[in-house]
């Protein structure tokens, strides 16, 4: 179980002892972590609707004579930029200086929570959201120009009605093709696992001759992308993760991923701005290409394009900046092993169903 799952457990024992009235030992007095420090920021632009051009920069090689791009570009410190902008941002990729030091007094708040319950010896959301910052984006969507996503097409919207998940409120369960992958400790799914979330954030690149691997913290996935030119796998051969294959395009790795299972949205909910539900529908047609340009010795400039037009009516693409952070850590992320709520919800979901059922009036009463 993960460091961070391990705090979870701890706080809901915890809550539940003092429910029940049980005298727990408790533990030693740690020391506070140190705060979260916020990532440096370069100031906005002139032209707040332009998107800054991509650093010149030259990294160093591998071995081999690859680009370097080994290390661990964790995403927490773009945990609060919302996916998708406002309405009222119209076509502004950036914030403006008052919005910026809004969003900041906000993030401030995050970054200091969990050393604030740490000293207070308490345990609480601190301990499990980690959002250490946002950036002066106003999303993380760059295209369409509006910074919002695209409509769905007929066959999307159908589907996406008909889905189910765990976050689907006032849903029955049956079986467990009620919950989605992510649900079932399976996978977050792709490119879902590459989007910033609450927690477990990391990423870590590892590099030789001819394959790429960018393992995630989230549910231990772990994407082995061959860079040797072989071709994709037959059509019906699919998986959580899709076949990756990568190439070298000067200094950026350019990653095109296919045969993506379906069951799994491209968009998890919990990526702020993200639409509700985890209902979102993939379909064959699903085709991600990314982009990896190292523009300085500790950032790496990362794009996404998501095509799908079964269910989409226009690709969009997403843009971040990934940070190394040799200091973060890379926990487990156990979650099969402890993962009961599966049966429960399907139980309860029965029994209230046939509670339900035997409290009704018969007929002729």
């Amino acid at each position: 179980m993960s460091h961070r799952s391990t705090l979870r457990v701890a706080a809901v024992a915890a809550l539940l002892a003092s429910a029940a009235g049980i005298a727990w030992a408790q533990p030693a007095q740690q020391e506070a972590p140190a705060p979260v420090k916020a990532t440096p920021v370069p100031p906005a632009p002139a032209d707040l609707t332009r998107l800054a051009p991509l650093p010149k920069y030259t990294p160093k090689k591998t071995a081999w004579g690859d680009p370097d791009l080994q290390g661990i570009w964790p995403i927490d410190n773009l945990g609060g930029l919302p996916l998708q902008r406002t309405a009222e941002q119209g076509n502004r990729v950036y914030l403006t200086e008052q919005e910026y030091n809004e969003r900041e007094a906000r993030m401030e708040k995050s970054r200091n929570a969990a050393a604030n319950e740490t000293k207070a010896n308490k345990l609480g959301m601190g301990n499990w959201v980690e959002m250490t910052g946002a950036g002066r984006r106003t999303s993380l969507l760059v295209a369409p120009a509006n910074g919002r996503l695209p409509e769905l097409t007929p066959y999307g919207k159908q589907m996406q009605a008909a889905g189910r998940s765990s976050w689907v409120k006032g849903q029955t369960y049956d079986w467990v093709d009620d919950f989605d992958s992510w649900d079932r400790c399976v996978s977050r799914g792709f490119p879902a696992s590459m989007l910033p979330f609450r927690y477990n954030n990391g990423q870590q690149i590892f590099q030789a001759p001819g394959y790429v691997v960018i393992s995630l913290e989230m549910i231990h996935d772990a994407r082995i992308i061959p860079i040797d030119g072989r071709s994709a796998p037959p059509p019906a051969v699919k998986s959580w993760m899709g076949a990756s294959r990568g190439h070298w395009e000067g200094n950026t790795l350019v990653i095109e991923t296919t045969n993506i299972k379906q069951g799994a949205s491209p968009l998890n909910m919990a990526t702020i701005g993200a639409p509700p539900n985890n209902t979102i529908p993939m379909s064959e047609q699903a085709h991600v290409t990314e982009r990896l340009t190292p523009v300085g010795p500790d950032t790496i400039a990362y794009e996404m394009t998501f095509t799908d037009p079964k269910v989409w009516t226009a690709p969009f693409t997403i843009q971040m900046d990934w940070t190394r952070n040799s200091k973060y850590g890379m926990f487990e992320y156990a979650c099969h092993e402890g993962d009961v709520q599966i049966r429960n919800y399907i139980s309860s979901s029965r029994a209230e169903r046939a509670k339900a059922m035997n409290s009704a009036p018969k007929k002729g009463q």
